[in-house]
Formats: structure tokens, sequence, C-alpha cells
């Protein structure tokens, strides 16, 4: 997992499968940046943990 990779996470109770970008890495913290219906680029956080 490295910046400016693509992975997959799931999002919302229906646990939709969003595509997300790397932006930034902190030790516990991802931030990745998405792209919504309408909100392109929306950066949200995810734990670490959660993604791997």
């Amino acid at each position: 997992m490295k910046v400016g990779d693509t992975i997959k996470f799931s999002f919302g109770k229906k646990k939709e499968m969003k595509d997300g970008k790397i932006i930034k890495i902190l030790p516990k913290n991802v931030f990745l940046e998405v792209d919504f219906p309408n909100h392109k680029g929306k950066i949200i956080r995810r734990k670490a943990h959660e993604l791997k």
C-alpha cells in the first residue's frame, strides 16, 4: 500500500465497494480520494487496519 495506489474498500451500510486513490498514509490512518456522484474528489479517512 503506497501513495498513489488505487484500492477497493467497503462504504455505507450496504457494504458497497468503492474505488479510492491513496493520497496520504499516517501510522494509523489512510486518506483516500473518492469520486461520488455529487462530490468529485471527496477526501475520506479510514483506519489502516480496515484496509489491509
